[in-house]
């Protein structure tokens, strides 16, 4: 069994890079520049570096017509093209808790995985033992964002 993970499509957020901070209240994102730690790019699927810019958005990750649908603020930065890691861990993953959530193909949830730091791999090897299992959404555990989709591709 394989998996990839992927970061999200840029193209959607490029242009509110060029927007104005009004104009991005107007659609509840906000400027922000990356701290220390904990600004963790959606996209790229790394952390920001200190002093980065990022854009912090409403983003439903899980649109499906079911009770799980789902949506929570994340981080993007500008200018990253979209990751890909195939059966391999994208950095945001490391030293972090991470909520796994196993959907089938019509979106419905079919189990779920705490992963501890260096667990990920583990849990998402597991999930996928059940054939019925099409994908996973991880999240940070700790705040709730999304992460990344992980796909299975074998």
């Amino acid at each position: 069994m394989t998996y990839k993970i992927t970061g999200l499509d840029p193209a959607p957020f490029a242009p509110l890079f060029a927007m104005s901070d009004a104009e991005l209240a107007e659609r509840r994102a906000l400027r922000v520049t990356a701290g220390a730690a904990g600004f963790p790019c959606r996209v790229s699927l790394e952390d920001a570096t200190p002093g980065e810019e990022l854009l912090l958005l409403h983003h439903v990750s899980h649109d499906v017509a079911t009770p799980y649908r789902s949506a929570y603020a994340i981080y993007v930065r500008a200018g990253v093209g979209a990751a890909s890691y195939e059966d391999a861990l994208p950095p945001v993953f490391a030293g972090r808790p991470i909520a796994m959530r196993a959907f089938d193909a019509d979106g419905m949830l079919r189990g779920a995985r705490l992963a501890l730091p260096g667990e990920a791999d583990t849990a998402i090897r597991d999930l996928f033992a059940d054939e019925d299992i099409v994908y996973i959404d991880a999240h940070n555990a700790a705040h709730g964002c999304f992460a990344a989709r992980v796909t299975r591709t074998g």
